[in-house]
């Protein structure tokens, strides 16, 4: 019995006929059924009858270095499939119930064969853990491997990361890494084993984004709830707004960098983009990682950002309105760059930049040496922060400047 057998399942007054998928193991076969979804059956507990043998095969090599390389058309660009867990590659466990990441690259081709033909794809596992548990080391093995990979000949990049902190992995290669191929994180927020699965579209666009002319860090998911398009967002101005629906990112201020039509795989810019082959390969990777989020609401004591001021390096403040905080958090502001720690202003609204220049508070949070943080994304804001103390000689004027997209020129209201 092999994965893409159609076979049917025995177990005790139960009987299952389906496609024997390959991360079945040797304790537990998974079938696809007709309806869909997939069920798990103890193998010791149930008599497996193969119907039709229909096994799906990938051919892989390996190189010198162990890496695996899946082959299929040799005029084709090269992709590299960089995997790091997360919901794209994860099914359920069928002892727990539970989705756990468990997939390398290879799997991935394997359970999404719509990516055949598309390119030749080199496969590399830097970590297999939910983005919950990614951490900024794991960020700059990453970056180290992106590198490598264009280094090899890659045409282009696909990061496949869990989405819930896919925007501060983006966002951190974004500034580690000068590209000059496109690198393109994507995830699905729906596991493989179930029917509203976004995991095929977002894979085989993100292919396609990948074999572009855009050479920056983009974010390829659902556009909308359907599966007619994905958006092409800018990896340092994009959030995840929406804990479950398929069309959970959204570019912050602004339409996406792009849209890419699932039907032809034609892709439409919206915006100006870093051209493929513009920049040299070079790698940024040192990061200060004693850098602090902190977010000020009514009633939160000034205690609290002085308690955290004394063991970080830097600090990003997430502010209300045009960049605020209570007026007691002034003078610890005060003290903190005084003592030579950064202090970065953001917002908490999700449109429009922060100005310290309309109301006395502001004012007085620039002379006590704020730095303001323009329309950075909060998160986006430490990230950058965590770069710039450890790459840029004048750690104010480098978070002032866009060095990634992270900054607009101006707000503007669009639709």
């Amino acid at each position: 019995m092999n994965a893409g057998d159609r076979v049917r399942v025995d177990r005790a007054d139960q009987t299952f006929e389906g496609v024997v998928l390959p991360f079945s193991s040797p304790e537990t076969v998974v079938v696809k059924l007709d309806s869909g979804y997939n069920v798990g059956v103890d193998r010791d507990e149930a008599s497996v009858e193969v119907l039709e043998s229909n096994a799906f095969e990938v051919e892989e090599t390996e190189d010198a270095e162990g890496e695996s390389k899946v082959e299929f058309d040799e005029d084709l660009p090269t992709v590299s499939l960089i995997s790091t867990g997360g919901t794209i590659a994860s099914t359920v466990d069928y002892r727990t119930g539970a989705v756990t990441a468990q997939f390398d690259a290879e799997d991935v081709l394997r359970a999404v064969p719509d990516l055949a033909g598309l390119a030749n794809y080199r496969g590399r596992v830097v970590a297999n853990i939910l983005s919950e548990n990614m951490t900024p080391d794991v960020w700059q093995q990453l970056a180290r491997c992106v590198r490598e990979e264009i280094e090899a000949g890659a045409d282009g990049v696909v990061v496949m990361h869990g989405t819930d902190t896919m925007q501060f992995t983006a966002s951190a290669l974004a500034f580690m890494l000068d590209t000059p191929v496109p690198v393109v994180f994507t995830g699905s927020q729906r596991s493989a084993d179930r029917p509203s699965s976004d995991n095929v579209m977002n894979a085989v666009c993100s292919v396609e984004a990948a074999k572009s002319d855009c050479a920056e860090v983009l974010v390829c998911m659902h556009a909308t709830e359907s599966d007619d398009a994905c958006a092409l967002h800018r990896g340092t101005r994009v959030r995840k707004n929406h804990t479950s629906r398929r069309d959970a990112f959204e570019t912050v201020g602004r339409e996406p960098l792009g849209r890419i039509d699932y039907e032809s795989r034609e892709i439409e810019w919206h915006r100006d983009h870093a051209e493929r082959g513009d920049a040299d390969l070079a790698l940024h990777d040192d990061l200060e990682t004693d850098v602090e989020l902190v977010k000020f609401t009514p009633g939160t004591p000034a205690e609290r950002l002085e308690r955290v001021g004394e063991r970080a390096e830097g600090v990003v403040v997430e502010g209300t309105g045009l960049g605020h905080v209570n007026t007691d958090w002034i003078d610890v502001v005060d003290d903190l760059t005084d003592q030579g720690t950064p202090v970065v202003m953001t917002s908490q609204c999700l449109e429009g930049r922060v100005c310290d220049r309309v109301y006395d508070t502001g004012r007085d949070l620039l002379d006590a040496g704020i730095i303001e943080g323009e329309d950075m994304l909060p998160g986006t804001a430490k990230v950058k922060l965590m770069w710039a103390l450890a790459n840029a000689e004048d750690v104010a004027d480098a978070m002032q400047e866009s060095l990634a997209g992270e900054i607009t020129d101006r707000s503007v209201p669009w639709l």
